[in-house]
């Protein structure tokens, strides 16, 4: 159970490090197309490790990486609630 708090403090962690990257990444672009892919990149980079590494953790045989799992999953949803899908990539204004 405690897992499952502490994933989404660990996502957001995670978030933290490739969202600015991905920002200022995309930011440093000249052609604005550039900086899109930058941005749907990271989105999708952030998606794989919430589901990706997720679901890897809940076909483990152990409570802990099960609970953590369930945790980086709900701290994408969360990440994506509180901040109206900007820290994740979904929201579209971003890319306009």
């Amino acid at each position: 159970m405690a897992m499952v708090i502490l994933g989404p403090f660990i996502y957001a962690g995670i978030n933290f490090v490739i969202a600015l990257m991905a920002i200022m990444t995309a930011g440093s672009r000249v052609e604005p197309h550039q900086g899109n892919t930058v941005l749907g990149f990271g989105a999708a980079l952030l998606a794989l490790i919430a589901f990706g590494g997720g679901a890897a953790l809940l076909m483990s045989r152990s409570p802990s990486a099960r609970g953590l799992g369930i945790g980086l999953m709900v701290g994408w949803a969360l990440m994506s609630l509180f901040t109206a899908g900007f820290c994740t990539g979904i929201n579209p204004e971003l890319y306009k």
